[in-house]
């Protein structure tokens, strides 16, 4: 008879590391960075080069400097720096993204405590502070598979232009303008099933999100498949949504977290100044995770208010 043995929770460990699934993440962003390259050019690969560097050097520097572990080989600043460049505009300039880098890291996530503290996702955050930094360079879409500039299909329909809109295989295959990393809409579903498959992420934020951005796509009148294939939503659906630092932690509140997404996504779509919302979306339902968590977490046992 094996001895009994008390000890404190919790009680239940997992063979799971934040190592094993960080490298298991960068190698589902794989298929969407060798499309990215293949489409708009191995010039970008300049770029991450440097919001890798930037982000690894910059979480040893800050962890060195608040007395901490330094932890860069779990693979979560490679994650931030890659995910970071993937929602670049492709050939921005290498001292915008090396800026992003540095901000994501020691601003977004260091400064709140490291891993797991961060409040909001870090590379949408510096993406999001790019874009009011440096307007210009940071709405300058490149054509596939060339270097003259154009716009993307989502600013096509927000802005009423002339341009030819894609067909639906071409925004399927990333042949398509767009961020580095967000057109290759096969590649970044190769790179979920896998994620899937190694249970990293679950169905509840990404499906509800994409249902959601269908649905009200449908009531206003836009085509949901397009609404779906164009700009950064499967992207933001899959790897952004699902960041389990930014998230809350119970299935229900995930659900009420992508459907959230999904509502400002459309709203910024149809009412907003831009022609993207997934950012923006994204970020501001982070800012409500607590408070969903708060309502939705489940009741500790032998609790009864």
């Amino acid at each position: 008879m094996g001895k009994l043995i008390v000890s404190s929770s919790p009680h239940i460990r997992s063979k799971e590391s934040v190592s094993r699934i960080m490298w298991s993440v960068i190698a589902a962003l794989m298929p969407a960075v060798l499309t990215g390259l293949y489409v708009f050019g191995l010039v970008n690969l300049k770029n991450i080069v440097v919001g890798v560097s930037v982000a690894v050097l910059t979480e040893a520097l800050c962890q060195r400097m608040m007395h901490r572990k330094i932890t860069v080989d779990d693979g979560s600043a490679i994650v931030t720096g890659l995910l970071l460049v993937m929602v670049l505009p492709p050939g921005l300039n290498w001292w915008i993204v090396a800026a992003g880098s540095f901000f994501a890291i020691a601003i977004v996530k260091q400064l709140f405590g490291g891993l797991g503290h961060n409040i909001f996702n870090p590379a949408l955050t510096a993406r999001a502070v790019l874009l009011v930094s440096f307007p210009i360079q940071m709405t300058r879409w490149l054509k596939p598979f060339d270097s003259l500039t154009a716009a993307t299909p989502l600013a096509v329909v927000k802005d009423n232009l002339s341009d030819k809109l894609p067909m639906f295989w071409d925004l399927f295959i990333g042949k398509t303008g767009g961020s580095f990393g967000e057109t290759g809409v096969l590649a970044l579903l190769a790179g979920a099933a896998f994620l899937f498959l190694r249970k990293i992420i679950s169905w509840h934020i990404p499906f509800s999100y994409l249902g959601v951005v269908a649905l009200l796509s449908w009531i206003f009148g836009r085509d949901p498949l397009f609404s779906i294939l164009a700009g950064g939503l499967i992207l933001g659906a899959f790897f952004m949504a699902t960041d389990p630092a930014t998230t809350p932690l119970t299935k229900k509140g995930q659900i009420f977290f992508g459907v959230g997404c999904g509502i400002i996504t459309v709203a910024i779509r149809q009412w907003g100044g831009y022609p993207e919302g997934v950012c923006y979306s994204i970020l501001l339902m982070n800012a409500l995770t607590p408070l969903i968590d708060r309502y939705l977490k489940p009741r500790r046992f032998g609790v009864t208010k």
